[in-house]
């Protein structure tokens, strides 16, 4: 005999909204990682071409600048990928209507919008202002100077738009996450409510529910009825005969 669970509460529009959200991010992160990783070896190779045309560079401060880009490519779609998972576990865990997410996800969310600005005002600062550095160090300048250049034309405007729309979502999920409904689901959660009669444990186990011949054998009650006097079995063995003078 089994007893359905009961529903679990509905989740809001707001929760599913931050979902939503939070798994396009972790899709763009991802595409971002794969982008990046696919134009870095054309990228090194224009790169390569024009300090040797352009520069007085030696082929080791070359080499050094282009394993430094082959490098941090490598270490951003490490980055992507892990952002994306812990995207993925945020969501999960605010669909499971768990507290801690909504407190993970503003954590998330505010590291988010600081490293967004930051990558915003240095993509920026680099095209208004290149970098200057001293007489010494004019061939490294020179190598980094066209570390830009050798990205494809679409690559920096693809940067900006990713920049500004991670600042859009993290703002949007946080948002959204601070609306009431959002707040009482979580803090609630959805875990389904048993209905009367499960809670019993046989022999330290867990019952799935009563059956219909009474309890089971070594079932636990948390109280008992006062104890009384078993009544007189038919089958007793009668008294001894008494004494008689």
């Amino acid at each position: 005999m089994s007893y359905p669970d009961r529903a679990a509460p509905r989740r809001p529009g707001a929760v599913l909204a931050a979902v939503a959200v939070l798994l396009a991010m972790a899709v763009g992160a991802v595409a971002y990682a794969v982008a990046n990783l696919a134009v870095t070896g054309g990228t090194v190779d224009r790169f390569r071409a024009a300090a040797a045309d352009e520069t007085g560079a030696s082929g080791g401060d070359i080499d050094q600048v282009a394993g430094l880009l082959r490098a941090s490519t490598y270490l951003a779609a490490v980055l992507g990928v892990l952002a994306a998972l812990l995207l993925v576990g945020l969501a999960l865990g605010l669909l499971a209507g768990r507290s801690g997410a909504r407190v993970g996800t503003w954590v998330v969310a505010g590291t988010g919008l600081l490293c967004g600005c930051c990558g915003l005002a240095l993509l920026v600062g680099q095209r208004a202002a290149p970098l200057q550095l001293g007489p010494e160090d004019r061939i490294t300048a020179d190598l980094l100077g066209l570390v830009g250049d050798a990205y494809p034309g679409w690559w920096i405007p693809v940067n900006a738009v990713v920049s500004v729309a991670q600042i859009l979502g993290y703002l949007v999920v946080a948002a959204l996450l601070t609306l009431p409904s959002a707040g009482a689901f979580l803090r609630s959660g959805t875990g389904p409510a048993r209905p009367s009669g499960y809670g019993a444990t046989v022999s330290g186990a867990p019952v799935s529910g009563p059956t219909p011949w009474g309890p089971p054998p070594g079932l636990q009650q948390t109280s008992a009825p006062p104890a009384s006097a078993p009544p007189a079995s038919p089958w007793a063995a009668p008294p001894p005969p008494e004494d008689r003078p």
